[in-house]
């Protein structure tokens, strides 16, 4: 070490010394140092309802133009939204681990064919519905390689590659049940996507259908006219499990159905449903007052 490098270390300590700077070795953990770390309570994030029922959002990555298909856009948005409802959100663009299974009430899917998931991630998410785990998926969520496998889990699955949709049409719904309080308000026409050749469960108990209008997609694939259930809630109980459910709704191709505020509060009921919650559980919280924000030093 040379002379000038002594005078600058010596300088550098000085002036930490004269701002009331103290400095500390800067050493690596190990995985031992870090096990004091699960004793310590996590601070709440504000606005967070701690007692809220937990959700975990498994998004994937935008695969159509400008408006449509945004995932990416409805993690970031509904993330906040349902933090606002009162809930425990957690979220991601990729499958969720078996830790975030496990603190979650519902997972709710949007992401483009869904139903393609490894061995591993197949078993992890049977596990998950087996326990009584609840699920929610919009759009094309249930498409994929095995209908009838994902309508074990939510009630309905569609062929991956088979012309089985409307493409972006006008769809007037026809409420199948009207008293039940999921679909009050929900609003009779969209601007949206719907779908035909649904393999569906026998327990799938229907809140409403759309009759497939004449639209090129619906020609070609040979659903003009058909009427199919476009939402859903399905209860059942996989062997040897607890009973379990699940919420479906099949559109939400363009990005401003699902920030319309009627559809909105129709969801959040769904949601809540298939959590095993009163129906009325996010759409009727009330955030408790802000905290003061705290005095300048």
């Amino acid at each position: 070490m040379t002379v000038k490098t002594i005078l600058l270390s010596s300088a550098l300590a000085l002036s930490f010394v004269s701002f009331g700077i103290v400095t500390l070795d800067a050493t690596a953990q190990t995985a031992k140092d870090y096990a004091r770390y699960s004793t310590y309570n996590t601070p709440r994030s504000q606005g967070q309802n701690a007692n809220g029922m937990h959700i975990f959002i498994f998004a994937g990555l935008k695969s159509h133009g400008p408006g449509a298909h945004d995932y990416p856009y409805f993690l970031d948005t509904w993330s906040k939204f349902l933090t606002e409802r009162g809930a425990v959100v957690d979220g991601a663009l990729s499958f969720p681990s078996q830790e975030q299974l496990d603190k979650s009430d519902v997972v709710i899917i949007y992401k483009g064919d869904a139903g393609y998931m490894t061995p591993e991630q197949r078993a992890r998410l049977q596990a998950y519905v087996k326990r009584g785990g609840g699920l929610v998926t919009f759009h094309d969520s249930l498409c994929g390689p095995d209908p009838a496998d994902m309508a074990t889990l939510v009630g309905a699955g569609k062929k991956h590659g088979e012309v089985n949709y409307t493409w972006t049409a006008t769809l007037d719904y026809n409420v199948v049940d009207k008293d039940n309080p999921i679909v009050q308000g929900m609003p009779a026409q969209i601007y949206d996507e719907a779908f035909y050749k649904l393999n569906f469960a026998p327990e799938v108990h229907p809140l409403m259908t759309v009759t497939m209008p004449d639209t090129p997609s619906a020609r070609r694939g040979g659903g003009v006219g058909q009427t199919i259930p476009q939402m859903w809630t399905y209860e059942h109980t996989l062997p040897g499990g607890a009973p379990a459910r699940a919420f479906v709704w099949m559109q939400g191709h363009m990005v401003d159905s699902l920030q319309d505020p009627a559809i909105r509060k129709v969801l959040l009921r769904g949601i809540a449903w298939a959590g095993k919650k009163p129906t009325s559980e996010l759409t009727d919280y009330v955030a408790p007052p802000p905290r003061q924000a705290r005095a300048e030093q």
